[in-house]
């Protein structure tokens, strides 16, 4: 009997190039335990619809248990000559059962059985990422209670803007990886759907129940059209975009943080553990983790690109182009999975070099919006007051001094007797405290959001 599963129809062997290229034993072997849990709840359903004894879906059972054990000791042998892991598992169940093994696939197509596998490694998947990002928003909250009191040059264009805390920097990452969260949430909505059950494309006429399959496997529904079931990939793809996404939010994050350990911003004091040398140069700590992190970035985009394009145009229903889709998934989950995983560590043990930014503070004139505001609240128009201020900030270039040392003239000619109110906005820790509006940096906002994240969390 031939050792492939559809070896019935053809009498001569397959081209040994043929064999090379449709093989995908060689990624797809991660989908056992995913495998193994579907089978296993196929066997008891199909006991339950009597198309299976009771003793042969134990046995069934019992048998892919073992297989799953050498699997995971590292004794099982793989060949490509088997093509996938379902080939795989369904071999080793015959040779150990003989006739009950061959039983297992009744009432299923590779199919539908695919298509269930990966549905159930990317629920995995999303769950242990969400677990994973949580955990990088318990750092952020920690780092922002750590330096709730440091203030920070805000930026806009990468240029100086307002003043910030340090904690508001922080949280504005705990809310983008709230939205990842938010988003793999629905995804796994979109997933937690059972395809098995549509076979190779139109149904069976054997009376499976596929609620039952369902309910073993945590699936919330079944998949209401056998053709859709058979080939929707959709799922995929939403994850893979999901997970670009958090690998945006992570290349954001690193560049911001490359260019703070620099000489010339020096905000921060990288650990040695995240970092690397130069082969030439020995004075050189060079920040390589977050440039990997930021250039992997890359890879997830491409992976979800080439499932965009993988998709494209396939008519219904399963065509082996589907084959392709897993080293693309796997290869973005493995990338953003370790990404998340150091970004977490690394902002833990990271370090401001607060004395740094401290001198450097009242630089770039931090506090004009601020004044700008405050002369609107004196009556003056916004786009007056706004004009006012640039003026003020230019002579203040001219005289190399900041908003605060200007002559109290100048703040009069604007509005008699502003000069007597105006110190009361300027300088950075004056600029900060006028914050009021509900989001913003202001302290007493920022403390609301630590606690709320930090109850949340």
């Amino acid at each position: 009997m031939s050792q492939l599963t559809w070896g019935g129809r053809f009498s001569g062997d397959t081209d040994d190039r043929v064999v090379a290229l449709t093989e995908s034993i060689s990624f797809d072997r991660r989908l056992y335990r995913q495998d193994i849990r579907a089978s296993q709840a196929h066997a008891r359903m199909l006991a339950e619809v009597g198309l299976l004894s009771k003793d042969e879906a134990d046995a069934i059972v019992r048998a892919l248990d073992e297989i799953g054990g050498q699997i995971e000791r590292g004794e099982f042998t793989f060949s490509t000559k088997l093509e996938d892991i379902h080939t795989h598992i369904e071999r080793a169940l015959i040779e150990r059962l003989g006739d009950v093994g061959r039983k297992l696939h009744t009432g299923r197509s590779r199919n539908d059985q695919v298509a269930t596998d990966v549905k159930l490694w990317v629920r995995d998947g999303i769950d242990a990422l969400d677990a994973l990002l949580r955990d990088l928003q318990k750092a952020l909250v920690e780092a922002a209670e750590r330096d709730r009191d440091l203030v920070l040059p805000g930026y806009t264009h990468l240029q100086r803007a307002q003043p910030v805390l340090a904690a508001h920097y922080f949280l504005a990452y705990v809310e983008k990886y709230e939205r990842d969260r938010g988003r793999l949430a629905d995804c796994r909505k979109r997933t937690n759907v059972l395809p098995l059950g549509a076979a190779a494309l139109a149904g069976t006429s054997l009376p499976i129940d596929r609620a039952s399959v369902a309910r073993q496997l945590g699936f919330e529904s079944v998949a209401a059209n056998s053709l859709d079931a058979a080939s929707d990939r959709d799922f995929a793809l939403e994850f893979v975009f999901d997970l670009s996404l958090i690998a945006l939010h992570l290349a954001g994050w690193a560049e911001e943080w490359i260019l703070w350990s620099t000489t010339e911003f020096g905000f921060l004091e990288l650990p040695d553990a995240f970092c690397t040398g130069s082969s030439i140069m020995p004075h050189k700590k060079n920040p390589d983790v977050l440039e990997l992190i930021r250039g992997k970035t890359a890879r997830v985009v491409g992976d979800l690109q080439r499932l965009l394009v993988l998709l494209k145009g396939l008519p219904l229903a399963y065509n082996r182009d589907l084959q392709e889709d897993k080293e693309a998934l796997f290869d973005a989950y493995d990338t953003v999975h370790a990404s998340v995983e150091l970004a977490a560590a690394m902002i833990r043990e990271t370090r401001f070099r607060k004395e740094v930014i401290a001198s450097r503070l009242e630089d770039g004139f931090l506090d004009a919006t601020t004044l700008m505001e405050h002369l609107v609240l004196q009556g003056v128009p916004l786009r007056t007051a706004h004009e006012a201020v640039g003026k003020l900030v230019k002579a203040c270039e001219e005289r190399r001094c900041r908003l605060a040392q200007l002559p109290a003239e100048l703040f009069d000619a604007i509005k008699p007797g502003l000069s007597g109110s105006v110190h009361k906005v300027l300088g950075v820790a004056n600029a900060l405290a006028a914050f009021k509006s509900a989001g913003s940096t202001a302290p007493a906002e920022v403390e609301k959001q630590i606690a709320q994240w930090r109850q949340k969390l």
